[in-house]
């Protein structure tokens, strides 16, 4: 029971994990470009000097939008914050799922002439911006090539956009995103022609290592060409590190758990000591009597490994399809249920992972513990 409990916990919590590992990916995938261009030395650079044309016929590039991103002040009401302003093409919601995000109001930039914003849901909730309301959105930025004046009009740009919507995806682009059309963010911020970075959708089924290395040399060494990866290495290195770190610590669990085989075994042994004589008196050699003990050994664990698995699997495909363990807050999630994926190379780690335990456990009473019941003597 000790080695079933032990086994259901490693494939419980490693399937929920998993779960949100994988939920937390598509997050990022959705608001991430499949390619992102950007300059090794400085925050914005020259499209032009970079053969658009040629990227865009690359084999395997879908599409290509131009984005554009400084920070900026933003008061709404008698709110105000601190945030990051991304001016995007038109195209930009062809090269992500940004209409998938959406939280709340509509996917709009533009309509009749007018420039729309889309606030992140965390910007939204610290400044209180509401779609269904007209109060518009002031945007402030510092002006290029000026001192900073006692009097700040002077100093600054300002310029008022309305929020047609407000996207979810993840704290960290929530809490400091405001999407606008690439045309008002250039007004504001004083650019004409300069960009932060080209982002790159990619067409279905295409090697994106071959794609990037084709980009990567044809902009030259001046340039970092980015996979969703590399656009969020440290996110998904802490996350696989978090992966390891659980896993570590459930085998450490499983490991005490599994001393229970050793008195077990240490136990029976001191209890069969008359049976030991017996079997050795009909003939039973030392290595014989000793696989006996490691046998069963190896079967308590066996047995607790795949009753553990088992009673894992069960477990997670229920949540999967009926959602038992809900999130609180009746929706405030991205999902309204603990995430659940069952991965097969998961489970034949864990599986091995029990047996091999489960052997050295049972090795150490049987090699050192039973010498003294089981010795024979010099002549057999």
């Amino acid at each position: 029971m000790g080695v079933t409990i032990g086994t259901l916990a490693l494939v419980v919590v490693l399937s929920v994990y998993n779960g949100f590992d994988s939920l937390i990916r598509s997050m990022f995938s959705a608001f991430d470009p499949d390619l992102k261009i950007t300059a090794v030395e400085g925050k914005t650079f020259n499209p032009q000097a970079i053969n658009l044309q040629e990227i865009k016929n690359t084999e395997g590039v879908a599409y290509m939008a131009q984005v554009l991103e400084e920070s900026a002040i933003i008061k709404y009401g008698q709110s105000q914050d601190v945030v990051k302003i991304k001016g995007v093409s038109p195209n930009y919601t062809l090269v992500t799922n940004l209409d998938s995000l959406i939280f709340d109001g509509k996917c709009l930039f533009e309509d009749e002439g007018n420039f729309y914003a889309i606030a992140g849901l965390g910007v939204a909730n610290n400044l209180g911006i509401r779609t269904n309301l007209l109060d518009p959105l002031h945007v402030y930025a510092a002006k290029k090539g000026e001192r900073v004046s006692v009097n700040l009009s002077r100093s600054l740009n300002h310029d008022y956009i309305f929020p047609s919507g407000i996207f979810s995806v993840q704290e960290t682009y929530d809490s400091e995103y405001i999407l606008v059309p690439l045309e008002f963010a250039r007004s504001l911020f004083e650019t004409q022609e300069n960009v932060s970075a080209l982002e790159l959708k990619l067409k279905p089924g295409a090697n994106v290592d071959n794609v990037q290395k084709r980009i990567q040399s044809e902009v030259g060494e001046k340039f970092h060409v980015k996979n969703k990866y590399q656009q969020q290495e440290l996110v998904y290195k802490v996350m696989k590190s978090e992966g390891w770190a659980i896993y570590f610590i459930l085998v450490f669990i499983l490991i005490i758990a599994s001393f229970n085989i050793l008195g077990s075994l240490t136990m029976l042994i001191i209890d069969k000591k008359d049976d030991i004589a017996i079997l050795k008196s009909m003939g039973a050699g030392q290595g014989m009597i000793r696989r006996a003990f490691l046998f069963e050994g190896w079967l308590i664990s066996l047995s607790g490994a795949i009753l553990g698995v088992f009673a894992g699997l069960v477990i997670c495909w229920t949540q999967v399809h009926f959602e038992l363990l809900k999130f609180p807050g009746n929706g405030s999630f991205a999902v309204p249920a603990y995430p659940v994926e069952i991965q097969f190379t998961d489970l034949l780690l864990i599986f091995f992972t029990v047996i091999t335990i489960g052997f050295v456990v049972a090795w150490f009473p049987v090699r050192y513990i039973s010498g003294k019941y089981i010795a024979l003597n010099p002549k057999n």
